[in-house]
């Protein structure tokens, strides 16, 4: 995935991972979170998205930015 894709997957993914998980963030936290997060679960499902197409990158993406927030609230307190 190309830089430019990562950024928008990633935004897209922050944003939705941190209303799942209820957390009040501003803009650049949410994009952090959302491409870290995209990277994190790029790495862990890049099998699941040879086999399954695009639509598990975004997946992945969500699970790694909500496994993000809550590595970060289990470990900020």
């Amino acid at each position: 995935m190309n830089i430019i894709a990562l950024i928008i997957v990633g935004a897209a993914a922050g944003f939705l991972a941190t209303r799942l998980m209820r957390v009040d963030a501003d803009i650049p936290t949410t994009m952090f979170i959302g491409i870290v997060g995209a990277l994190i679960g790029g790495l862990i499902l890049r099998t699941l998205v040879s086999v399954m197409g695009a639509l598990s990158g975004f997946v992945g993406a969500v699970l790694g930015a909500m496994l993000l927030i809550w590595l970060w609230r289990r470990f900020r307190r």
